[in-house]
């Protein structure tokens, strides 16, 4: 099996690398914000004429990364319930974290993986998420 994969209904890359990579039994998914494939406007997000977020809707962002997620591991071969580790980037965890772990805890009641959650200043494309995600095939 080839081991670089690329989503036909994941968003494309912003950079030089694949959606995920499979070693072994396990997929290594890259980061992977709520940007939806071939379209510009970003879920949630409103930005100014420079490209600045003027606003930003938390909930709206943690559902299309979800969508997002589950259209790479299921073309990898994978699933849902096959997601052993998730590292999270919100851009800002004070107003953010509440609403993304209520959400988060809907998405996975039955697999519980392990998971980290970190404050960064930014993400490279204007958006609050992003995921880092392994999982099993």
């Amino acid at each position: 099996m080839e081991d670089k994969i690329n989503s036909s209904r994941a968003p494309e890359p912003v950079g030089l690398y694949p959606h995920a990579r499979r070693v072994g039994n396990l997929l290594f998914l890259s980061g992977v914000g709520p940007r939806e494939r071939g379209k510009e406007k970003i879920p949630g997000v409103e930005l100014n004429e420079a490209g600045e977020i003027i606003s930003y809707d938390i909930e709206a962002q943690c559902h299309s990364v979800f969508r997002n997620i589950r259209y790479i591991l299921e073309e990898a071969g994978s699933s849902w319930d096959n997601i052993i580790d998730v590292t999270v980037f919100l851009t800002n965890m004070k107003d953010d974290f509440k609403i993304y772990n209520r959400i988060y805890a809907d998405y996975f009641k039955e697999n519980l993986p392990c998971r980290t959650t970190c404050e960064i200043n930014c993400l490279p494309t204007p958006i609050a998420i992003e995921l880092k995600v392994i999982a099993t095939i």
